[in-house]
């Protein structure tokens, strides 16, 4: 992707106004790690615990260079036809058909076998040319003239052999396919991989890329964020629920909330017309918060404790 085409990412604070009016508040340490990425055409490894808004990030990139947003979700077992292209047998299989129709016409005065032969290398090996190839999204992001935004999410839940097909298309943004030679990006796109850290990842591949790591926001990121998203809460009670979720976040729980549900208790508590914290409150929608049913007991006899810190 060419730096002149894209002036929204020409300066930190650029990148930081344009997030901004897609309601994505980012630290300085986010908007600069974006803009030496596409000054420096190099992949970003985005690491942090789940929620921290990694995927967000590739996400309102793309909306902001009005790009389109390829996105490949990594599992065990990814392998390169999912990932990066196959074959279409079936339109292989009909034209198959079709020349087996035509093919009296195309020999019709050879003379042997050999002559016969030479007449169809004529053809080429057209069944395995680009006409039949099938994209996946790893080779659909490099076809894209003006650039894409591709999202490997989720890295760290492939294997390692996903790894080592990786680098050859982070390193030099092209593809060797065996039948065809190796395929160039027409435009290098703007790579964001994501990990939640469940492995780590190989050195290979952390060399090609910067590092940023994500953290759950400070109190007062986080208090931004709730604003840019739900706007209507009055700034006392964004205050309380957002020291409230810190609270609970220092706690031994199964799952820590992340942001989003942050915001999603923000709307709830909106729609119940609440203007501060009270403890009952809180007890009957401590389920948007926490997703698994021991944390909400365990937490059940701190929620006074916590609901009067939030609040002084």
């Amino acid at each position: 992707m060419h730096t002149q085409d894209f002036p929204q990412l020409a300066s930190v604070e650029k990148i930081q106004e344009g997030f901004e009016s897609f309601g994505y508040i980012c630290s300085d340490k986010i908007a600069t790690a974006v803009f030496l990425a596409f000054q420096l055409r190099k992949p970003i490894l985005v690491e942090g615990p789940p929620g921290v808004g990694k995927t967000e990030l590739a996400k309102t990139t793309a909306q902001l260079l009005e790009t389109p947003l390829i996105r490949l979700q990594c599992y065990e077992g990814l392998d390169e036809a999912k990932a990066l292209y196959e074959w279409k047998y079936g339109k292989q299989l009909l034209y198959t058909q079709v020349l087996k129709e035509k093919l009296g016409d195309l020999l019709q005065g050879a003379q042997g076998l050999a002559e016969s032969v030479e007449r169809l290398h004529q053809f080429g090996d057209i069944f395995y040319s680009e006409e039949f190839l099938e994209p996946r999204p790893l080779l659909k992001a490099m076809q894209q003239e003006r650039g894409a935004i591709l999202l490997i999410d989720e890295v760290d839940k492939s294997d390692y052999e996903f790894e080592s097909l990786l680098l050859e298309i982070l390193s030099d943004y092209q593809i060797s396919i065996p039948e065809i030679g190796t395929v160039k990006a027409r435009t290098s796109p703007m790579v964001f991989l994501t990990s939640n850290n469940t492995r780590d990842i190989s050195d290979a591949l952390k060399r090609r890329c910067l590092h940023l790591y994500i953290p759950f926001p400070t109190v007062e990121l986080e208090e931004r964020i709730v604003r840019s998203r739900v706007p209507d809460v009055e700034e006392h009670l964004r205050h309380q629920l957002v020291e409230f979720v810190h609270s609970l976040r220092q706690l031994d729980l199964k799952k820590i909330p992340a942001i989003s549900e942050t915001i999603d208790w923000a709307r709830s508590l909106l729609l119940l017309h609440a203007d501060q914290l009270e403890e009952e409150l809180v007890r009957a929608t401590l389920n948007v918060l926490l997703k698994f049913e021991d944390d909400i007991e365990s937490t059940d006899g701190e929620l006074g404790k916590l609901v009067r810190e939030a609040r002084e």
